[in-house]
């Protein structure tokens, strides 16, 4: 019995984290939904390069 009751409380665990993961992904979705609509250049706002630029180290001599 024990194991069964385990079992329910995992799933019951493994649902609610896989919900929260769901409303992350749709805030995502929105908000970068939302920047696209502002207008802008959304190319330069959603790169990931950070202020280095594309080349963060200089090539080697």
């Amino acid at each position: 019995m024990f194991e069964y009751e385990y079992h329910q409380l995992r799933s019951a665990e493994l649902r609610r984290e896989a919900e929260q993961a769901r409303l992350v992904r749709a805030v995502v979705r929105a908000r970068r939904a939302a920047r696209r609509s502002a207008g802008g250049d959304t190319r330069e706002a959603e790169s990931h390069s950070g202020p280095f630029g594309k080349h963060r180290f200089t090539p080697a001599a």
